[in-house]
């Protein structure tokens, strides 16, 4: 009879410990803000020395880090994709909403992860990739509902963060921005379906344009 799996207890007590670190960095950069985070200060939170962190992260950047993947995945895991219907309007009112309540929900993590707040950190590789993978998983779906430019997911990107901001900054724990959402929606999609019409008028005239002279010919 085979025995039951053994367990690594010491693997298991070690990510214990990092968890409880980036919980106490956590909570100072959203007591103090991102700049005041210390090791000294992390350690003395979770009952350690300042050197011994360094058997779990060797370096502050680190802890940023894992602090900066850690939010990445909450923002994958706040998309509300099920609710995705198909129609632009509804769409992309529903992917703002998410985006600047999930960032005005925490102001420490909205400036790690969408602000150049602290000096000289760049995530890894690792930690940027979930960024990565759920940006083009958007920008995926914001083509079908014809954000089909660079310049429309500019604008759509400004949209978001510039709401997130005049949030944060000017009515902190409100909604005052938030209550604009659907109508600054309403006039981007208006802005984008008109372009594209256009277009397509331009391309059906050209098109017939191109055939009249086929024949001609």
């Amino acid at each position: 009879m085979l025995g039951e799996p053994t367990r690594d207890r010491r693997a298991e007590r070690r990510e214990a410990t990092k968890v409880e670190i980036l919980d106490a960095a956590w909570a100072i950069a959203r007591e103090e803000g991102l700049a005041a985070l210390s090791l000294r200060d992390v350690a003395r939170r979770v009952g350690m020395q300042a050197p011994s962190l360094y058997g779990y992260f060797d370096s502050k950047m680190a802890i940023y880090d894992a602090m900066y993947a850690q939010g990445a995945q909450q923002f994958v895991d706040a998309e509300r994709w099920d609710e995705m219907t198909g129609d632009a309007r509804h769409d992309i009112r529903l992917i703002i909403h998410t985006v600047v309540e999930f960032c005005t929900a925490d102001t420490a993590r909205y400036q790690l992860l969408f602000q150049r707040t602290i000096p000289g950190f760049e995530p890894s590789p690792e930690a940027f990739a979930v960024s990565v993978d759920e940006l083009d998983r958007l920008a995926a779906h914001l083509a079908t509902c014809g954000l089909t430019e660079p310049g429309d997911i500019d604008l759509f990107t400004a949209l978001g963060t510039g709401l997130t901001d005049q949030q944060i900054s000017n009515d902190p724990g409100g909604d005052r921005w938030i209550r604009l959402i659907d109508d600054a929606v309403d006039m981007f999609v208006d802005h984008i379906e008109k372009r594209n019409a256009a277009r397509t008028v331009r391309s059906t005239r050209t098109a017939r344009s191109t055939r009249t002279r086929r024949k001609a010919g």
